[in-house]
């Protein structure tokens, strides 16, 4: 069954009554840029009482492209988040690829992503969990909801329980993903359950070496997501989506989050659900 818990550390409840917002930019850019959009995301979620968890990457290894960039690494990417952590005050998450990459990152941030290709991997799980931080483990878009109460058991039986999942889309032919909402509530039965908007617009692949993306869609599947009950929603935001290293086409752009967040506030207020 689905059990709430409290990020260590901070005053962030994943699975209680308050909507919680995942956003940063896909990859650390550069030390600035990153303390940058921390500042604006947080400075929004604080004025809208909406609990908020930065994310960016140290290293994107799923890239399409050998060419594309991947950002600082492990130990300069896990400065900068330290940086990010003590400087704006908020709460930090980035996704691991190595199970030997976890105790590092786990020094620098709050909670530890697992990256949907990965979410079978079961010594990357071990490892993350055995950290002892909060996990967030992605559904693979080849995975049934139903399916990642196995990656659920695989933390627990580890020795962690706080573990959250984050539907991402499922592959539709090629280069394309859906969402089914239903599974939303299936995978609610193993976890709390966020929602990654972002990613779930994106086209995988399909513009010349790198993934497009339909972010017109990103305000229409949040508020379907939240409505359906979700505990969190996953936002990658970039203050110039078209100039950004990764993920770009998919992104949501900083002067339009307010405006979606205001939309998802209301959208969580009209409906009640038994937490």
């Amino acid at each position: 069954m689905m059990a709430s818990f409290k990020i260590p550390g901070t005053e962030i409840t994943v699975g209680g009554a308050e909507l919680f917002l995942i956003a940063g930019p896909c990859v650390i850019e550069s030390e600035s840029h990153t303390l940058k959009m921390a500042e604006a995301i947080s400075a929004i979620a604080r004025e809208l009482k909406i609990p908020y968890i930065f994310k960016a990457s140290y290293d994107k290894a799923n890239r399409t492209s050998l060419s594309s960039f991947r950002g600082p690494g492990l130990e300069e990417g896990c400065r900068i988040l330290k940086k990010v952590r003590e400087t704006a005050k908020v709460a930090v998450l980035t996704d691991v690829h190595e199970a030997g990459h976890c105790a590092r990152a786990a020094e620098a941030v709050d909670v530890l992503q697992i990256p949907a290709f990965l979410c079978r991997q079961t010594d990357l799980l071990v490892a993350a969990a055995k950290t002892g931080k909060s996990i967030n483990v992605k559904k693979g878009q080849f995975v049934a909801p139903a399916d990642m109460q196995h990656a659920v058991k695989k933390v627990k039986e580890s020795g962690n329980d706080k573990i959250f999942l984050t539907e991402r889309g499922s592959s539709f032919g090629y280069n394309n993903l859906v969402v089914d909402m239903r599974g939303l509530g299936i995978m609610r039965q193993f976890a709390p359950v966020c929602f990654d908007v972002t990613h779930s617009v994106q086209l995988p692949s399909s513009a010349s070496g790198v993934s497009g993306g339909q972010p017109e869609y990103i305000p229409v599947l949040s508020r379907a997501a939240v409505a359906a009950g979700v505990d969190g929603v996953f936002m990658e935001v970039h203050d110039d989506p078209m100039r950004a290293k990764s993920d770009g086409a998919n992104a949501l752009e900083l002067g339009k989050l307010r405006g979606v967040l205001e939309e998802l506030i209301r959208v969580r207020k009209a409906v009640s659900y038994e937490r």
